[in-house]
């Protein structure tokens, strides 16, 4: 199918607009009318150059308030009309959006505007340009898809259509499905859009909150999946705007839109009754699924890099190896493994920021189908200088700039640990009781712009499921998690971002991360690590006493969470404890978590009281 994206979509001028969809492979655009009326390119030049980038001109739009009105203004509109159908000409658009009347002093009679539709409809007829008929969620009379077509099909013109916007007929919760039920070639035009569900006027959520399909909470796959079952065979096209949007780089972001529609189209081809007979649906290769982190890098300067080393020695963890060319060491507890990039100015390799997570290296059976898929999906491949004789990983880049490698696993696969071919340590650090053993989770702070494109990223790449929006509130604002994992196991990320974009978390680099660590027994662990000389996270005695009043947990216990920083959650399928480290830098930190029974949470009920532990940690 066509892919389309409104020029709205996008931020920059109309010419930055064109060739930012044509770089990200869109077919075609539909024109906004301020871009062109802010353009100094006449119509026929801006045709020209969207032909010379490979982009047709799938729509002109929007043309309002045309319908339900008296004679006197239905003349006016009509000349109006005509001058627009006249620059459609030049401008080689041969389709027009006409929005429902959303005036106060609009006429609520649909003979009355069907008939003046036709009116529109034939004026249109004469410069072969057809009008798709949309019905607005906040118009005066039509809101609903239903009524549109009901005044389409009363008008009677081939020249007349109805646009579908799935924002406008899902943000009303109306029922899809009847779309079925519009002849497919009534249908003139289909814009997508998500957003996440919100309580609000349908205005200002329309206008400041719509997102691509799979950034939000709207079932894309299903409402796009009634209008193919129509016969629909036009664009898929996109309109979407945000606050973000407007402001963001348009290249990135048309390379998000595309991502967005190519995991829609991808997942059309998937659905139960199957790719439909009147177009062809583009797929990808199947998602390559992770069973786990092979491992994560963690950068550092000499001195947080010392203190990191403390902290993972102290959590059970031993320097096994060395990498044979890099300034990377090898840090193992278990089947969990972290890198630890101690840069050393004398040997030329320097990190001048906090400590960081730099680098996600995700077990998959299929590499190559994992590198496909992700070029598929435009995700930046990373350049990586090696020895010839050093593992072929294949990176990509991750919105905030994470880079994800993809890691062979199963028997006879090349073994990337083989590249640390130093010994220079135990397997395990004699004394210390058994901890951590696997990577649960990494916690990754992204730049406001892009969490939900960071979001679409690991689920389009791996398959990851995202749970709802989890807002927190922190000593310096509101944070907004979002967690992702896979149905059946492997790797889980949580993203976090400040939802107002100021402050000390307002970004990536002012943002804390942290890496998750399992094991079996929450308590031993951080008694260890105490017995070890490093203390954990401090958790104040309030948060205890108030654990006695809602919870039956027995006072010694409570007594012992107390001394070792451990906090609790739980829910009605199992039980949460996890305790946290010192924050390195103020930016990286590591958790130890224990789950029981059916638990899948992050005991995010008690991410407040870290937060406010860690300012707190931080002014000492």
């Amino acid at each position: 199918m066509r892919r389309s994206i409104a020029t709205v979509s996008l931020s920059g001028t109309l010419e930055e607009k064109l060739r930012a969809a044509a770089d990200a492979g869109f077919d075609g655009v539909e024109i906004f009318e301020n871009d062109l009326i802010a353009s100094p390119l006449r119509p026929r030049r801006v045709r020209d150059l969207a032909g010379s980038l490979g982009l047709g001109i799938d729509l002109y739009q929007p043309f309002r308030d045309f319908e339900g009105v008296d004679e006197a203004r239905l003349e006016r509109n009509l000349r109006r009309a005509e001058a627009k159908f006249a620059l459609m000409v030049e401008l080689g658009a041969d389709t027009i959006l006409v929005c429902s009347n959303a005036a106060p002093d609009a006429v609520d009679d649909d003979a009355r505007s069907a008939a003046q539709l036709r009116r529109l409809a034939e004026t249109a007829e004469r410069f072969g340009v057809r009008v798709a008929y949309e019905a607005l969620a906040w118009g005066g009379a039509v809101n609903r898809y239903a009524h549109s077509w009901r005044i389409v099909e009363m008008a009677d013109h081939p020249s007349l259509g109805v646009c579908l916007d799935s924002f406008h007929i899902l943000s009303r919760d109306d029922d899809p499905a009847g779309i079925r039920d519009i002849p497919g070639e009534k249908i003139f035009f289909l814009q997508l859009a998500d957003a996440p569900r919100m309580a609000m006027d349908v205005l200002q959520w329309s206008r400041h909150y719509r997102c691509f399909p799979g950034q939000g909470g709207f079932d894309l796959t299903g409402f796009t999946d009634h209008v193919l079952a129509a016969g629909y065979t036009g664009p898929l096209s996109l309109e979407v705007f945000n606050d973000v949007f407007r402001a963001s780089d348009a290249r990135r972001t048309a390379a998000d839109a595309m991502r967005s529609l190519t995991l829609l189209e991808d997942s059309l081809g998937r659905a139960p009754e199957g790719p439909r007979p009147t177009v062809e649906l583009r797929r990808l290769p199947a998602p390559t699924r992770p069973s786990g982190y092979a491992f994560v890098e963690v950068a550092a300067e000499v001195e947080s890099a010392r203190r990191v080393r403390t902290i993972l020695s102290a959590l059970g963890f031993a320097h096994t190896h060395d990498h044979r060319s890099k300034p990377v060491q090898l840090w193992r507890h278990g089947d969990a493994r972290l890198l630890l990039n101690s840069t050393d100015p004398r040997l030329g390799h320097t990190w001048d920021g906090p400590a960081s997570v730099t680098a996600l290296g995700v077990a998959v059976p299929d590499p190559e189908g994992a590198v496909d898929r992700a070029g598929r999906l435009l995700a930046p491949a990373l350049p990586r200088r090696r020895d010839p004789a050093e593992s072929d990983l294949h990176a990509v880049a991750a919105p905030d700039g994470t880079a994800v490698f993809f890691c062979a696993e199963g028997e006879g696969s090349p073994d990337w640990t083989a590249d640390f071919s130093t010994p220079v340590g135990r397997d395990r650090v004699e004394g210390v009781a058994a901890g951590p053993v696997t990577i649960d989770h990494v916690g990754l702070f992204q730049p406001f712009d892009h969490f939900d494109e960071a979001s679409l990223f690991y689920r389009s790449l791996f398959g990851l499921t995202p749970d709802e929006n989890v807002e927190m509130a922190a000593p310096d604002g509101l944070v907004r998690s979002r967690a992702l994992a896979g149905r059946d196991g492997g790797p889980r990320v949580v993203l976090n971002v400040s939802v107002l974009s100021r402050g000390a978390r307002a970004d990536a680099e002012g943002g804390a991360q942290h890496i998750a660590l399992s094991c079996d027994d929450v308590f031993a662990a951080a008694e260890a690590m105490r017995a070890a000389g490093v203390d954990p996270l401090p958790i104040p005695d309030n948060y205890y006493d108030d654990l006695a009043c809602r919870t039956d947990l027995r006072p010694d216990t409570r007594e012992r969470m107390r001394e070792n920083g451990v906090l609790y959650d739980r829910d009605d399928d199992g039980e949460f404890w996890h305790f946290y480290t010192a924050t390195v830098d103020g930016r990286l930190f590591f958790e130890v978590v224990q789950r029981s029974g059916g638990y899948d949470g992050y005991g995010a009920a008690n991410s407040a009281v870290r937060m406010a532990a860690q300012r707190a940690e931080a002014a000492r």
